[in-house]
């Protein structure tokens, strides 16, 4: 092989060889240098924060107390449950959905309860005479605590609300008409302490 030639590959190879090497080098990144703070302005450079503004508060808007009533006033058990001042609701028949008429004399009986605080009232179930004592019982049932939930809705404690139900042991009206039987469908109202 020509001299010319040996001696072009050698090179050929020696820069083949030292660009490899230099390609396996690792760069270092470039140095990040922090930028300086601008500089500070004649006025306010030595001067501290400003303190954050005081909050203003709306006076109390004075409510006055509501008179008190005392349960004693009312006189015994017996005399408020005689005097029907918390009114049953009535259901229409094989339903323990309240009506509108229903929910407006729950919306008054619960005004009264606020008034008494201290009573305990129980809700008793009732249903007309139709269907079976077992039926009547758990209608009855279903009565009472829907008209206990609704009190709770308008803010009475569920601790002074009892729920029982008579079926049709108990009617209010003897008669077996229609009439009667509309009578007898009912959530009454006994206050059991005061």
């Amino acid at each position: 092989m020509p001299r010319h030639r040996l001696t072009v590959l050698f090179l050929a190879i020696a820069l083949a060889a030292g660009g490899a090497g230099s390609a396996c080098k690792k760069k270092s990144p470039p140095i990040a240098r922090p930028t300086p703070p601008p500089p500070p302005d004649d006025m306010t450079a030595n001067r501290p924060p400003a303190p954050p503004e005081p909050v203003t508060e709306a006076p109390p808007v004075a409510v006055p107390p509501e008179p008190s009533v005392s349960s004693a006033d009312m006189g015994s058990l017996d005399e408020i449950n005689k005097k029907g001042i918390l009114a049953p609701v009535f259901f229409e028949f094989d339903s323990a959905e309240m009506s509108s008429e229903g929910q407006a004399v729950l919306a008054k009986n619960a005004e009264m309860m606020k008034q008494y605080p201290t009573w305990i009232v129980s809700v008793e179930g009732h249903c007309d005479e139709r269907g079976t004592a077992e039926y009547n019982l758990a209608l009855g049932e279903r009565r009472a605590l829907s008209v206990r939930q609704y009190l709770v809705s308008l803010g009475i404690a569920a601790e002074r609300l009892r729920t029982v139900s008579y079926g049709k042991e108990f009617p209010f009206d003897p008669g077996h008409s229609e009439t009667a039987w509309a009578h007898n469908r009912r959530a009454n109202f006994v206050v059991t302490a005061k």
